[in-house]
């Protein structure tokens, strides 16, 4: 490990190998945003990453881009789960006004939106039929998605518009709030003017604003209309904080502390008017799921815990469990005899573990880092070679090209030059399919869907298995046919999911299924140093070649010269690997050395340019947002009357022009969050001073171990970075999953 001396010229390169992996100067507070203006990983999981949602489709466009697609897909699963479950189970100090200001109300929606500003932290702590299984040859079309929604009627948004005028809030939002309350959207709002919480970036007082000028003095902190309202909210919040569900007693506490008299009235009114659901499960111990035996002696008390829930969260995870419980309890379909498999796994070498596995078990677990993608890739070639129609699915587009150079290359997993299953070097018709998660459920990719809705395929492994949040892990596994085996691989190491839940981490603790830890570590100083991050040690490793490297900085605008000095000098020069390879990932998108400070004097010094496209410049590097919790990198390559076009790991996207402020901002920095599913050959980490409370042991793990061949890390937090990696796990995140698999017997061993 090296360290860089304080600044002396321009040109200064990365340190010399062997120095001692400790800043020379102390960083001071960069001021900024500081802890309530700085979006961190963990806490803004919104912006550009979470505001792609339902845009609406160009005027007269031919076809549905792919968030459209994707989204419409979901609704289909959803309604298509719901149905499912239906036939299985029979009947289961108010704010101040906005003193006329209608900005301040539209920068805060716009402030969400664009990713300036996280929304609200408060939560920031703390056996079924079988179908028979499609024949092999079968290769139906993927089934038709629905049109995505139309727009708003402009009658309808004028109306609401009207009502916004008059209570002060700004006209822009007409749109937002028509979509978000449909038809009779200006009745609702006048009726109930905290239905302005609906839309992303709204907080209470500026509600209560809105609502104190259309009701005059019945708009009162008591008004039972807020209590639901702002319960709703804080449900929303939890679930961008990453929980499914609140316990009781964390709700009412947040909603005294949102100056609503009476907490418990305010529960029991929105779970009376279905806005949200109760639950209890039960405890053995604070904490722990329920007990799977049934050993309590007859009227044993057993401790409970109430939790309230938004119903789609509770939909998906009860539905996430059902899909899981089928996987265990139904045998696989037989494809191969137990000597094929045996065969298979004795020439899989290190991944014949994951093979044997596989071959009796309808749901097997795998971890590990980057190295041990080898061990599937070996598994879905030995899974081809018997006959399985066998499919990956990763993240992203990144995380596809990456697995799928690795499918069609060597054996990885058996040692290089060795023998493989089928034809190593075979064409793709012939190799294992990949598609990313988000291609596979919309039929965009993929080996489309059988008779029944379900996926027209024998194994699916899922790579990048920590980023599956509750609902998205929800339509994969329902949409997998009766007989098929999934595996989940990923590193449980680095940060969950952008949406809620933590569906890998309740898996692995739950101990419900085979689970394979893969002995295949990373290689390099860099997979010294990433191993020890796991273990909670801050290692300073030798690195001869300079693949990893400290450089101290004093405060945030040092941070930002010595990173844009880094991108575009010292890693090309010094280790070869040019600047749009290097990609740069900070704790948040706020503060003087946030992702929108160092993306404006990246760009400065790499593509300057006015911007003349929304912001955007040809050759700008982008984050582009198809969908909620979805960060895709990519790159400007034009603008025209149909909007910005972008290549993304060499696939056109078009995006049109009335989504380029929602779904995009500056690709040169990111957040570890956006960065989590993909890795670039050179990486620039950058920890501000004002950044020491955003760090863990997750977030340090996930940001350095996004490198292949080199990482610098911008240093300015002192001691703290050592402290987050020894002392700071993962927030906890409040779920139900754990509970709903306790019935499942332990697997064996």
């Amino acid at each position: 490990m090296s360290t860089e001396p304080p600044e002396t010229t321009e040109n200064s390169e990365p340190g010399t190998p062997g120095a001692a992996a400790q800043d020379g100067a102390a960083a001071s507070g960069s001021g900024g945003e500081g802890a309530d203006g700085t979006s961190t990983d963990g806490e803004d999981v919104t912006g550009a990453e979470s505001d792609g949602g339902e845009g609406e489709a160009s005027e007269g466009a031919a076809r549905q881009s792919e968030a459209e697609a994707e989204l419409a897909a979901q609704r289909v699963e959803r309604e298509r789960i719901a149905r499912r479950k239906a036939e299985r189970a029979a009947p289961v100090d108010s704010g101040a006004k906005l003193s006329g200001q209608a900005a301040d109300l539209l920068a805060a929606v716009r402030a969400v939106e664009s990713g300036a500003k996280p929304t609200a932290t408060v939560f920031s702590e703390p056996e079924p039929p079988r179908r028979p299984a499609a024949e092999p040859a079968r290769r139906p079309e993927p089934a038709p998605v629905s049109a995505a929604p139309a727009a708003p009627a402009s009658e309808t948004v004028e109306s609401v518009r009207a009502v916004l005028t008059e209570g002060g809030a700004p006209e822009a939002l007409a749109a937002q709030v028509a979509a978000a309350l449909g038809e009779g959207a200006a009745d609702q709002l006048r009726a109930d003017p905290w239905q302005l919480l609906r839309i992303a970036g709204v907080r209470p007082e500026q509600a209560d604003g809105f609502a104190r000028a259309l009701l005059g003095a019945e708009a009162g902190p008591d008004d039972e209309r807020r209590g639901r309202a702002v319960t709703v909210w804080l449900l929303e919040q939890a679930a961008l904080a990453g929980h499914t569900a609140l316990e009781l007693p964390a709700l009412t506490a947040a909603l005294a502390q949102r100056g609503v008299p009476d907490a418990d009235a305010a529960v029991q009114n929105t779970l009376a008017e279905g806005e949200a659901l109760a639950f209890q499960d039960a405890l053995d111990e604070p904490g722990a799921p329920a007990r799977r035996d049934e050993g309590a002696e007859e009227g044993e008390e057993r401790p409970v815990r109430v939790l309230v829930g938004l119903e789609r969260y509770a939909l998906a995870e009860e539905s996430l469990a059902d899909g899981l419980g089928r996987l265990i309890n139904s045998a696989p379909k037989q494809d191969g005899s137990a000597e094929d498999w045996e065969r298979e796994a004795g020439g899989a070498g290190s991944a014949a573990d994951l093979v044997r596995a596989v071959a009796g078990h309808g749901l097997v677990l795998h971890t590990g880092g980057e190295a041990s993608r080898a061990e599937p890739a070996a598994l879905l070639r030995a899974a081809r070679a018997l006959g399985l129609r066998a499919w990956a699915a990763t993240a992203g587009p990144q995380g596809k090209e990456r697995f799928s150079a690795l499918l069609s290359g060597p054996g990885e997993a058996t040692g290089a030059g060795a023998e493989l299953p089928g034809d190593a070097t075979g064409t793709a018709a012939e190799l294992p399919g990949v598609a990313t998660v988000a291609g596979l459920l919309s039929g965009a990719e993929g080996p489309g869907r059988d008779a029944d809705g379900a996926f027209d395929l024998d194994l699916l492994v899922l790579l990048d298995a920590p980023q599956l949040d509750v609902e998205t892990a929800a339509l994969l596994t329902e949409s997998l046919p009766d007989g098929a085996r999934l595996v989940l691989a990923g590193d449980p190491g680095v940060l969950w999911s952008a949406g809620p839940g933590r569906v890998f981490a309740d898996l692995l603790a739950a101990r419900i299924c085979p689970q394979i830890a893969s002995r295949r570590p990373d290689p390099g100083p860099l997979g010294e140093l990433v191993s020890g991050v796991g273990i909670g040690e801050l290692n300073q490793v030798e690195a001869p070649g300079k693949e990893v490297v400290i450089v101290p900085v004093r405060d945030a605008g040092e941070a930002v010269h010595r990173t844009v000095q880094l991108v575009a000098d010292s890693v090309p020069r010094a280790i070869g690997v040019p600047a749009e390879q290097t990609q740069v990932i900070t704790p948040g998108h706020g503060g003087a050395a946030g992702t929108r400070a160092l993306n404006a004097a990246l760009k400065e010094r790499l593509n300057p340019g006015p911007g003349r496209f929304g912001g955007f410049d040809p050759g700008d590097r982008v984050a582009y947002s198809p969908a909620p919790g979805r960060t895709v990198p990519g790159q400007v390559v034009k603008a025209d009357a149909e909007g910005l076009h972008l290549s993304c790991a060499g696939e056109a996207v078009v995006v049109p022009k009335e989504r380029v402020e929602q779904s995009l901002r500056h690709g040169w920095a990111l957040t570890a969050h956006q960065a989590a599913g993909a890795r670039w050959p050179a990486v620039v980490v950058v920890l501000p001073g004002d950044a020491a409370q955003a760090l863990s042991r997750p977030w340090v793990y996930t940001a350095f171990s996004r490198a292949d061949r080199h990482l610098s890390v911008v240093h300015g937090v002192e001691q703290a970075l050592a402290r987050a990696v020894a002392e700071i796990p993962a927030k906890p995140r409040t779920t139900r999953l754990p509970a709903l698999l306790a019935p499942q017997p332990p697997a064996a061993g």
